[in-house]
C-alpha cells in the first residue's frame, strides 16, 4: 500500500468513526438508561454532548490547520478518541461519560475536516468529487455495520459501551496509518510562502447553499414521519420507514455518483443534483398514500445524488488551491444547517403545522438551486474575464 492509498484509507475511516458514534445511539440508549437508572428521554438528550462537540470541532477546524501540521493533528485527535472511548467502561459517573463523549465529538469534527482536506489536496479536480462522495458511502456503510454490532452486543448483554470499543479499534487503525504516512502540506508548514486571496462571491454562494441543503434535508426528515402518522393516518412503523428509505436511496446514489461524476463533470452534476433533489421533494407533501410515500422517499434520497460532497467539490474548484480554511468553512456551513434545523423547524411547525414545514424544505432546496446556478454563472464570467 503506497502513501496515497494509506491516507485515502484513513480519510474514509475518519468518516467511519463519526458514523460509528452516531448510528448506535438509538440501540444502546435503552441499556444505557437502565445501567445509569435514568429516564431514556433524559439519557438520549445527553448525546447532545456528541453532536455539539462535532459542531465545536468544525468551528475549531477553521483555525487549527494554520497552527498544527495535519499529521500531528490527526495523530492527536484520534489518540484522544481512543483514550476517551476506552474510558467509557471504566467509571459510572454519567457526567464524566458525557464529557468523554463530547471530546470524541470535538475530535471527530476536526478529524472530518482533516479527512476532507486530504482528499481535496491529493486528488485532481476530475477525481476529487468522486472520492469525496465515496467518503459519504463509507459513512453509510459504517452506520450499517456499527448498528449491526450494537444489536449483537446488546442482545448478548455486553456492557453498553461495547460498540464504542469497536469504534475505538477503527480509530486505532487511523492512528497507525497516520504514523506511517506523509500528509499534504498545510498552512502551518508554509507560512512564509502562502498568500491569502479573498474568496470569490461564487464560493460564498456555495457556503449558503450548503447551509440550505442540510436545513432543507432535516426539515423533511425530522417531520415527514410525523406528518405521515398524524395527517395521513399511517401506522407508526410505516411512517418511520420513510427516513430509512431516504438513506437507502442516498447510499445507492453515492455509489452511482462516484462513477457518474467522472462522466458528466462536477459543474454539470451539481446543477443536475440540486434540480433533481428540489423537484423530487415536492411529491412528498402532495401525495397522500403511505405506500407511495415510501417509494417517493427512496426516489428523493437517490435524487440528492450526494449533493453535499458534490457542492463541496465544486466550491474547491472555484479557487486555484483549496485551503484548509475553505474546506473547514464549507463543512461548518453544512453543520450549522443541521444544528439549527430542530429549533427552526419546531417553531415553523408550532406556527404553521407539519405540512408547511415540508413545503419549507422544498423552498430551501429551490433556493440552493438558484444559488448554485448563480455561482456557476459568476465563475464562468470570471473565467472569461481573466482568460484562465
Amino acid at each position: 500500500m503506497n502513501n496515497k492509498q494509506r491516507i485515502t484509507l484513513l480519510s474514509f475511516l475518519a468518516y467511519f468513526v463519526m458514523s460509528g458514534m452516531l448510528a448506535p445511539i438509538g440501540i444502546i440508549s435503552g441499556p444505557m438508561a437502565e445501567y445509569f437508572g435514568l429516564p431514556i428521554t433524559e439519557l438520549t438528550s445527553g448525546f447532545g454532548w456528541l453532536t455539539f462537540g462535532i459542531l465545536a470541532g468544525a468551528v475549531i477546524a477553521l483555525l487549527i490547520f494554520d497552527w498544527i501540521p495535519l499529521k500531528k493533528l490527526m495523530v492527536l485527535m484520534y489518540s484522544l478518541v481512543i483514550v476517551s472511548l476506552f474510558s467509557l467502561g471504566l467509571h459510572g459517573n454519567i457526567r464524566l461519560i458525557w464529557i468523554a463523549i463530547g471530546l470524541v465529538g470535538l475530535c471527530c469534527g476536526v478529524g472530518l475536516a482533516g479527512a476532507a482536506l486530504i482528499i481535496s489536496r491529493i486528488y485532481a479536480t476530475d477525481r476529487r468529487a468522486s472520492m469525496l462522495v465515496i467518503t459519504d458511502s463509507s459513512f453509510s456503510v459504517a452506520g450499517i455495520i456499527c448498528s449491526w454490532v450494537a444489536v449483537i452486543l446488546v442482545s448478548r448483554e455486553f456492557h453498553w459501551s461495547g460498540t464504542y470499543l469497536f469504534v475505538a479499534l477503527i480509530a486505532a487503525g487511523i492512528l497507525v496509518l497516520s504514523a506511517f504516512s506523509t500528509f499534504p502540506i498545510t498552512e502551518a508548514e508554509e507560512k512564509t510562502t502562502i498568500t491569502r486571496a479573498p474568496w470569490p462571491i461564487s464560493v460564498w454562494l456555495c457556503l449558503c447553499a450548503l447551509f440550505l441543503y442540510t436545513l432543507g434535508q432535516y426539515s423533511m426528515l425530522l417531520w415527514l414521519p410525523n406528518y405521515a402518522e398524524t395527517q395521513l393516518g399511517a401506522p407508526r412503523d410505516q411512517a418511520g420507514q420513510l427516513v430509512g428509505q431516504f438513506w437507502t436511496g442516498m447510499f445507492a446514489a453515492q455509489v452511482f455518483v462516484a462513477w457518474w461524476v467522472l462522466k458528466v463533470g462536477v459543474r454539470r452534476l451539481v446543477l443536475i443534483a440540486a434540480t433533481a433533489a428540489s423537484l423530487s421533494s415536492i411529491p412528498l407533501w402532495l401525495y397522500a398514500d403511505i405506500d407511495g410515500l415510501i417509494v417517493l422517499a427512496t426516489i428523493w434520497g437517490f435524487a440528492n445524488l450526494g449533493l453535499l460532497k458534490v457542492v463541496l467539490s465544486f466550491a474547491t474548484q472555484l479557487i486555484h488551491v483549496p485551503s484548509a480554511r475553505l474546506v473547514s468553512t464549507l463543512l461548518l456551513a453544512a453543520s450549522l444547517g443541521t444544528a439549527v434545523s430542530p429549533w427552526v423547524t419546531s417553531h415553523i411547525v408550532a406556527a404553521a403545522g407539519n405540512h408547511f414545514v415540508l413545503q419549507f424544505s422544498t423552498a430551501c432546496y429551490l433556493a440552493l438551486t438558484i444559488l448554485l446556478i448563480l455561482a456557476a454563472r459568476i465563475d464562468d464570467a470570471r473565467t472569461v474575464a481573466t482568460g484562465s
